[in-house]
Order: structure tokens, then C-alpha cells, then sequence
């Protein structure tokens, strides 16, 4: 050290050392940021509005206007003849099956030809050289309707003449399950309403058509269910799945499984037609009009208990409405009914359940389907049971809660981990928030915000729970099967396999699986499309578990063929060898290299298929071991209500939460706070009135989808990490179950603070003005 140096370093002048980064998030259990993070954020994220392609047309699809009426005919003349359209399709132009469907039920046409059966079905569909010429053709086409009065309330479905050529009944489940004649020594009952929630994507449909030289066809889209949209786009167009490809464009979120076959189907008919590409980007209005709803339901429910607070017997009539098709109606009837009890011991439970057809927009799968609408009407039973006998809410639940080997109505065994009182007593035991202060400056945390109308005094805070369960994965009989392969080369790891990265963290997840597995940082998921083996679609946690399952087995039959070598030369076996930080280590530490030497410029993959134990449909007294696995969630909600006005403000929302397993905390909590956020919409705001059938405002403006500013704070106070063994890495899906157990808990907040009962969702204003005022 010179002189010079060492006196700056006496007098602390040296220059400092830089500063070491910090590690690089890596493998199971870290959080490692999303892949496509950085595109997104600087815009270069390849969403299928931004497509484009060499002879590009354009497309805009007519929609009726009525919600139901007879089709005296369709004049597409005056459509055909204006200057830049290509070519206008309607029924008559679909040379396949005219029919299609989700969950096993294809009762939907490609375009309505006799009849529309609700207010936005598809009619024709037009391409043209410019997006305002296509939606002027369109608009140009001469429908002549005889208008018919349409059928809205799902009650008058029973006895009303049929909507649809398979009548207005799409299933009906009848629950049995104990002793008939038992009673209780206290009864309460209830008549519950829930409302259509829509799932407001960030981005509306579009899509892309490419016609192929062998006569077929690519579409890119927002697909979640890629093969599954392929074989239906397939039948419809007369080709063979093989004539039909896929390419998964980047999905802007999917709450739900978001494809509108009513956008994808004419874009490919119009390609075809013309030999050119077409495009079609949906207006918000059109996305409204498009997709499918949550299923509003109406629930009537009994509950029978003993002078303890124990559920003796639990009878419940639940009605969904699905809307004009049936779409996932059927399984969303499954899961109402098989959770009408909720996460309770319940001995005896009679429950009736039907799914019927309207001329109200059509209903399909929405996070948490079925279990969403049972879980509010069953926590708000359980706050009436706790009122009569006079006990603590909370109590009257830990003594009914169920845990793992307790039997469902259905008939099932518990055999997951059920940690249900465990979530409950945390969210119970968490310390509640601060009281307001009642000074000018915080009148802004008042309901109704700043400048609101209400008074400080006229303000109450309530307390209330809420627990949920979902099922995950497919059920009644669902084959869940998901095929991945792994490649290693050059130090880089590729991983195929199309599950659909739909705001899950699949990608994600599938990096830190392979980082885990075979010690390579660098892992590429390629991009999603049909010519890849079926994964299935991206909803109720499946790519998790099946997809993550068969990307797990795939890697680790790649580490077997990357450790033999070295095994035999060392003459042990692959088991007392293992790789972390990139190395390859024994067990007595005779043998260390790195991945990358015994990689030595090899080629290395394996492809595997994950299939879950299978399940049963539900028999005709609805028993049935239906269910792959379950999860649950327990909130509590801490609300301050304006009694005198109506508004209601969310303070907080304390959640625990069974998870399995943490696999990537960040993306984790992120899920849970925006499923609960969700649910804060449901319970408050969002219900898409459709008066006669026809959408009322079918805009971001006119649907109040909560904000920023609605959200409230959201405490995860526990995650209860018990795994479970038959899944893979022991996780469970998280998203879905908060959505499920918030607006319940939001709901039983508002009647501990106003004393009404507060049996409808969303709240309305006079529903949270206290008895009295």
C-alpha cells in the first residue's frame, strides 16, 4: 500500500468498495419476478390487438339488439355491395357443425339463424378493408325480427316455453344426504340474491386469422384453453383439428376463461372466405355483450341447529341462471351444490340445485363459480344462527368448522389438509384496526370519500367472517392431464408445454422448477401454441399442479440422464448425488463439478404427462367422491357504514389462508390481494343490470369496477404451509378461494354494523341503512 493510500485510508477517504448485488431470486420458494415483467412495462408485450399481417383485413361482427325474437330474415345485399368489403358470413356460411359449447354441451350457434335467444348473439360478420368500413357493413345488414317476450326470471324458466331446442332445464342435482326427519332446536332461514358479475378484462377480445396454403387456418388469440378452442373452431369450419392451429398470443389477465367463440369463430369463417388475414378488435361495448357473466343465483335456505350453536341439518333450494346457453353451467351447479353447506360438519343436508336457461346474457366460468354464491348465503345463516342463540359469530363457526377426514354432503372424505379452525382463530385473534379519528383532516376515510355526504356520527363499525372452499382442478369425472418436455443445452433450459400464462405465474413457476430440479439459471418457456401437446385450460389452479406436475417429472427425468453418467463413473447411484448453485455434489463429497462440465455440449430433454387420481360425477342423491382436492380461506372484515345514508366503506380485510405450499411469496400475495379485491367488487359495486334481457351501460362507466381507491388494506395474517401429498410440491390454487370468502365477509361486517340482514349482493344503499333511520 502506497503512502498516499494508506493516509486516505486513515482519514476514511478511500474510495469504497462497490456495493456486492444482490443474489438473483432463484428456484421454489424465492420470489422470482415474471418473465414478462419488462415487456409489459415498456409496451413491447405482443398482445393480439397489435398484431398485424401483409393484406390485413378487417372484421366487425352484428349483434342483435333484442333478447329474444324470431328471424324472419336476413338481407346481407346492401352489405355485400358496399365499396371494401370482402365478404359478409352468416349461418349459412358455416360449413360444419353450426353448433358449439363449452363443458361437454354444444347448444350455442355459430350465428343465430332462427332465433336470438339473447341481446348481443352474434347474426353475421363482415370483412372489409378498413375498420370503420366493416362496422358500417355490418350495421348495413337487414335483420327482420319478430320480436317475442323474453324470459328473465330464471324462476319463470320452470314453466315458460321452451328457449332452446334442449328445453330450459340444463341439470338439476338433488342432495341427499343423512336423516330426513332431523331437526334442530333452533331454526333460521333465508332467501339470498347474488348478482352478474362480469369479468372485465383489462384488454377486450381481438384476434388474428391467417389462412394456411393446405386449407386451413391460424388464429392467434388470447386463448386460456388453446386445444380446447382449436377442436371447436375445427368442427364448426369442417376441418380436422389438424387444419386448425392456435397460436396463444399474451393475454391481458383472465379472471376467467375469457375466449368469446363468438369473436373467434367469424374471424376464422372470414379468412377462409377470402384467402386473406383478418383481424377483429373488440370495443368494450362488444366485450360486454360477448363473454360470459358470473351466474346470478337466487339460494332459499333452512338451517337447523342444537341450543350449542351445532349444525343438525342444513335444506337449501339454489337456482342459477345460465343465461340463453349453457356453457360451464353444469359445473358450476356441481360446485354450488356439493358446497352449499360450506366448510362445516353438517350431518344432514337436503339441497336442490338447478341451472336453467333465460333470454338473460349467457353465464359461464368466473373464479370460484358456484362456491362464490353458496358462501355468501351460508355465512350469512351462520351470523343469523349466532344472533338467535345469542353467541360470539366467530364461536358459532369453530364449533361447526370442518378438518381433514370429516365427510362432505356429497359423501366425501376430507382427505386434504382442512386447517379451517386454524385460519379462523388467526384472522380472529388478529388485532383489530384503529378507530377513526373525528377531526376535519380524516374525514376522507368516511364512507363515501371525500366531500361525501355522510356525518361522522351517523357512522358504525361492523365486524364480520367469512370462509370459503373451492374445489381445484376439474371435477365429476374431469380427466386433468397436462404434458410438458424439458431441453438442456449449452447451459440453457427450454421448457414446452401449453399451459397458458394467464396472470398465474406459470411461466414463472416453470423457471423455478427446472432452476430447482436441474441447477441451470437460464430457463426459457417457449411460446404457447396447439402444435404442442394439450394442457388443458388455465383455471382453478390446474397449471399448478398438472402442468407444474408434468414439468417437474419432465426435468427430473432430464437430471437422471445428466447425473447417470457421472453415477456410474463414481459407481454410485443418481440419489447420493445432488445439484444446488449450479454444482453437482456426492453425498461424501469425493465427486464436485459444475452443471455446466457435465453438461459437456450435450442435448439432453425428456417430455412427461401429469394426470391426477381420477373422480365421479355426482349419482342421482348427489354423492360422489367428485373433487380432486380443496382449499379454503377464512377473512374477517372490519367495515365503517354511513347508517343514516347507506355507504360503506372496506377498512380491512384479515386473511388466512391454507396454501399447501409457498412457492413464490411476491406472486403469491399478489394473488390473494387481488382475489380478495375481487370480492370487495362483488359484495360492493359491480352488478351488470340487464333489465328485459338488454345490457344497461355496457361500459366501464356504467359497470363500477372497484378502483385503487376502493381497495381496501388487506393483512395477510397467516398461510398455513401444510402439503398436500397428493400434489405436486403439496401447493394449492390461491386466487380463486379469496374471491370466494370476501364478499361473505364484507357482508357480515355490514349487518354487525347495521343490524339488517343484508341478503343480496352487491349491497345496495338501503340495505346498510340501520333499523330505524
Amino acid at each position: 500500500m502506497s503512502n498516499d493510500a494508506a493516509t486516505a485510508e486513515a482519514e476514511g477517504t478511500a474510495e469504497a468498495a462497490p456495493p456486492v448485488p444482490d443474489p438473483i431470486p432463484h428456484g421454489l420458494g424465492a420470489s422470482l419476478p415474471p418473465a414478462d415483467a419488462r415487456a409489459k412495462t415498456e409496451g413491447t408485450f405482443p398482445y393480439a390487438a397489435d398484431l398485424w399481417a401483409e393484406g390485413l383485413l378487417w372484421a366487425a361482427v352484428l349483434r342483435s339488439p333484442h333478447p329474444r325474437a324470431r328471424i324472419v330474415s336476413i338481407d346481407t345485399t346492401h352489405a355485400r355491395e358496399m365499396p371494401g368489403v370482402r365478404a359478409v358470413v352468416t349461418h349459412e356460411d358455416v360449413p360444419g357443425s353450426p353448433l358449439h359449447g363449452r363443458g361437454g354441451q354444444a347448444d350455442r350457434p355459430v350465428f343465430a339463424s332462427e332465433a336470438v335467444r339473447h341481446h348481443g348473439e352474434p347474426l353475421a360478420a363482415v370483412a372489409a378493408d378498413h375498420p370503420d368500413t366493416a362496422r358500417m357493413a355490418a350495421a348495413a345488414v337487414i335483420v327482420e325480427y319478430e320480436l317475442l317476450d323474453p324470459v328473465t326470471d330464471p324462476e319463470q324458466a320452470f314453466e315458460a316455453e321452451p328457449l332452446h331446442p334442449d328445453g330450459n332445464l340444463i341439470r338439476h342435482i338433488p342432495l341427499r344426504h343423512g336423516d330426513p326427519d332431523a331437526a334442530g332446536e333452533i331454526v333460521v332461514e333465508g332467501l339470498y340474491r347474488i348478482g352478474r358479475q362480469d369479468p372485465a378484462p383489462i384488454g377486450a377480445e381481438a384476434g388474428l386469422a391467417v389462412p394456411r396454403p393446405d386449407g386451413g387456418v391460424e388464429l392467434y388469440l388470447a386463448s386460456t384453453d388453446p386445444h380446447g378452442d382449436r377442436d371447436i373452431a375445427a368442427a364448426c369450419y369442417g376441418l380436422s383439428p389438424e387444419q386448425v392451429k392456435i397460436v396463444v398470443t399474451g393475454v391481458p389477465g383472465a379472471t376467467a376463461d375469457r375466449e368469446d367463440q363468438g369473436f373467434q369463430l367469424p374471424l376464422g369463417l372470414l379468412a377462409l372466405k377470402t384467402g386473406c388475414p383478418v383481424k377483429l378488435t373488440a370495443t368494450r361495448e362488444e366485450s360486454f355483450l360477448g363473454h360470459t357473466h358470473r351466474h346470478p343465483t337466487l339460494l332459499r335456505y333452512r338451517h337447523h341447529a342444537d341450543a350449542e350453536g351445532r349444525i343438525v341439518k342444513v335444506e337449501a333450494q339454489i337456482l342459477l341462471d345460465a343465461g340463453a346457453y349453457a356453457d360451464t353451467s353444469s359445473d358450476a351447479l356441481a360446485a354450488a351444490v356439493a358446497f352449499a353447506c360450506g366448510p362445516y360438519v353438517v350431518p344432514n343436508a337436503f339441497i336442490e340445485g338447478w341451472a336453467v336457461r333465460t333470454n338473460n346474457p349467457p353465464s359461464g366460468h368466473v373464479r370460484g363459480e358456484g362456491a362464490m354464491q353458496v358462501c355468501a348465503a351460508y355465512e350469512a345463516q351462520m351470523d343469523k344462527v349466532a344472533k338467535k342463540l345469542g353467541l360470539d359469530p366467530a364461536e358459532v363457526r369453530l364449533r361447526n368448522v370442518l378438518a381433514t377426514g370429516d365427510v362432505l354432503p356429497t359423501g366425501q372424505t376430507v382427505t386434504c389438509p382442512a386447517p379451517v379452525a386454524e385460519l379462523l382463530q388467526a384472522v380472529r385473534d388478529f388485532p383489530l384496526p384503529a378507530l377513526p379519528k373525528d377531526t376535519p383532516e380524516d374525514e376522507w376515510l368516511l364512507p363515501g370519500g371525500p366531500e361525501g355526504a355522510g356525518e361522522p356520527g351517523a357512522v358504525r363499525r361492523g365486524v364480520g367472517y367469512g370462509i370459503g372452499m373451492v374445489h381445484m382442478l376439474g371435477a365429476e369425472g374431469a380427466d386433468e392431464v397436462s404434458t410438458a418436455t424439458v431441453k438442456v443445452q449449452g447451459g440453457v433450459a427450454t421448457v414446452l408445454c401449453a399451459a397458458v400464462e394467464t396472470g398465474q405465474g406459470f411461466t414463472t413457476l416453470a423457471r423455478q422448477i427446472v432452476q430447482d430440479t436441474l441447477g441451470v439459471d437460464e430457463v426459457q418457456v417457449a411460446p404457447v401454441d396447439t402444435d404442442q401437446p394439450p394442457a388443458g385450460p388455465g383455471c382453478r389452479g390446474r397449471h399448478t399442479w398438472v402442468s407444474g406436475g408434468a414439468v417437474e417429472r419432465a426435468a427430473k427425468m432430464v437430471r437422471t440422464q445428466l447425473l447417470q453418467p457421472l453415477a456410474h463413473q463414481f459407481g454410485m447411484s443418481t440419489e447420493l448425488l445432488q445439484i444446488a448453485d449450479g454444482k453437482i455434489t456426492s453425498y461424501d463429497g469425493v465427486l464436485s463439478t459444475t452443471v455446466t462440465e457435465a453438461l459437456d455440449g450435450k442435448e439432453l430433454w425428456a417430455t412427461a404427462q401429469c394426470r391426477p387420481h381420477p373422480t365421479e360425477p355426482l349419482d342421482e342423491a348427489g354423492q360422489g367422491d367428485a373433487f380432486v382436492g380443496m382449499a379454503f380461506c377464512a377473512i374477517r372484515a372490519v367495515v365503517d357504514v354511513d347508517i343514516e345514508i347507506g355507504s360503506v366503506r372496506v377498512v380491512e380485510l384479515a386473511v388466512a389462508q391454507d396454501v399447501g405450499r409457498v412457492l413464490n411469496p411476491a406472486q403469491l400475495t399478489a394473488r390473494i390481494e387481488a382475489g380478495v379485491t375481487q370480492g370487495v367488487g362483488i359484495a360492493l359495486t359491480e352488478n351488470l343490470r340487464t333489465p328485459r334481457g338488454l345490457i344497461r351501460h355496457p361500459d366501464l362507466t356504467g359497470y363500477a369496477l372497484p378502483t385503487a381507491l376502493d381497495a381496501p388494506d388487506i393483512r395477510i395474517v397467516k398461510l398455513v404451509e401444510e402439503r398436500d401429498v397428493v400434489a405436486p410440491f403439496g401447493a394449492k390454487a390461491v386466487s380463486a378461494v379469496p374471491v370466494v370468502a370476501s364478499p361473505a365477509a364484507v357482508a357480515s361486517a355490514v349487518r354487525a354494523a347495521t343490524g339488517r340482514p343484508v341478503n343480496r349482493l352487491p349491497i345496495r344503499p338501503q340495505a346498510a341503512v340501520a333499523t330505524g333511520h
